[in-house]
């Protein structure tokens, strides 16, 4: 069942400002072009988008995943300025399965700041709340094994590390980690 696209805000800290979790926007195609630009996100990352007409693409891809609701995408922006942050989304192939991946994805210049949690938090929130009588009764976070970055926001988040994944290039190239999250009760 497609889900019509929601706006989430997330709180202020002392470290970041509110953050608004929104649906992906055709003009944000240049700032997701320079955010990809980022070596360090490029390593964590299945695909990168190199040029503008990827970036449309990729944000078309965004969209559709609403439509189909097997894909709910959110540009992570601050609340101010509403500047590009990052990126998380819930990836549910299954409609009515039992689990649901995560993923995020942070910009350069926001990473530090609690961002990635905050943001995280507020999509797991959300999707238990949203798809409460119809699943994911688990949401499950992969992340490559070297990235402890990743690991400790899982952990934050209260995402259970359950298993060290082996390599299966060429799509993982790496031991990955899977983090598991539960409803809280």
């Amino acid at each position: 069942m497609a889900r019509t696209a929601v706006q989430l805000h997330v709180h202020a800290t002392t470290l970041a400002p509110g953050l608004v979790l929104r649906p992906w926007r055709l003009s944000d195609a240049p700032d997701v072009v320079a955010i990809h630009q980022d070596e360090v996100l490029r390593q964590w990352i299945r695909s990168a988008v190199d040029d503008e007409a990827g970036a449309v693409r990729w944000v078309r891809e965004q969209q559709r995943g609403w439509e189909a609701g097997d894909r709910y995408a959110f540009a992570v922006v601050e609340a101010g300025d509403q500047e590009l942050v990052g990126h998380v989304v819930l990836k549910r192939p299954v409609p009515h399965g039992p689990t649901a991946e995560v993923a995020y994805w942070i910009a350069a210049h926001a990473r530090g700041r609690g961002v990635a949690p905050r943001a995280l938090q507020a999509l797991t929130d959300w999707a238990f709340t949203t798809f409460a009588d119809d699943g994911p009764a688990r949401l499950e976070l992969l992340h490559q094994a070297d990235n402890t970055a990743s690991c400790r926001v899982a952990q934050k988040c209260g995402y259970a590390f359950a298993a060290l994944l082996p390599a299966v290039p060429p799509s993982h190239p790496r031991e990955g980690h899977l983090h598991v999250g539960l409803p809280q009760t």
